[in-house]
């Protein structure tokens, strides 16, 4: 294979896992990252799937880079399309567990195989998703720093999310707490490495509150 083709297929395949293990958080019913509360809120209120609703927020999203200035990649386009329809297929096929122990393993496998598909996309480094840049965008706009706009984003869409239904919980607080640490266990053994300029620009900005140097989570 060459090496466009295993950054693809490793895109691919990074992009149908993290939908897919969206599907299982869902199917938890035990609480969603924020992005998806977000979602799952507002797909009550149009007559939209779930996915359909990630695929229409990613591509509202990315209009938005316009004014930024922020450029997609083929990984960025594929994210809005991919992640939405391989959600829709994990809630078709996962039956919602009856019991609390077996909806807490599917919530633990849901956020672990979250973060190792966020680091397959991350690491075939072709294009940040939408939502990732977004922040990314205002972080070089404004010279803030990542925690911030990662936080002021999350925060918004988790609020507007529960006040639309989406479903706020335990996993919530877990998926907060887990997901960067997973991604930054797995990304080491997912990045590909480009030789210099080879299109291997970080997709992530310096952060003028952080000195030292830091790989950056999903």
């Amino acid at each position: 294979m060459s090496g466009m083709t295993a950054r693809l297929s490793r895109l691919l395949l990074g992009l149908f896992l993290y939908g897919f293990t969206m599907a299982m958080l869902v199917e938890s019913t035990l609480g969603l990252d924020p992005w998806d509360v977000f979602h799952e809120g507002l797909a009550h209120h149009v007559p939209l799937t779930f996915g359909q609703v990630v695929i229409l927020v990613g591509a509202v999203v990315l209009v938005l880079w316009i004014p930024l200035r922020q450029l997609p990649g083929i990984g960025t386009v594929l994210n809005v399309i991919v992640i939405g329809l391989a959600a829709d297929f994990g809630i078709a096929v996962i039956a919602q567990p009856d019991h609390l122990w077996l909806r807490g393993l599917l919530l633990l496998g849901g956020v672990l195989g979250n973060g190792f598909a966020g680091a397959l996309y991350i690491g075939a480094q072709l294009g940040p998703g939408p939502r990732d840049g977004l922040w990314l965008g205002l972080v070089r706009r404004t010279g803030r720093s990542v925690r911030f706009w990662r936080t002021v984003i999350e925060v918004t869409v988790l609020v507007v999310g529960f006040i639309l239904g989406g479903t706020v919980g335990v996993g919530t607080v877990l998926y907060a707490l887990a997901i960067g640490p997973v991604v930054q266990f797995f990304l080491p053994y997912t990045e590909v490495r480009l030789a210099s300029g080879a299109h291997g620009r970080s997709h992530v900005p310096p952060d003028p509150e952080r000195s030292r140097p830091r790989t950056e989570g999903a």
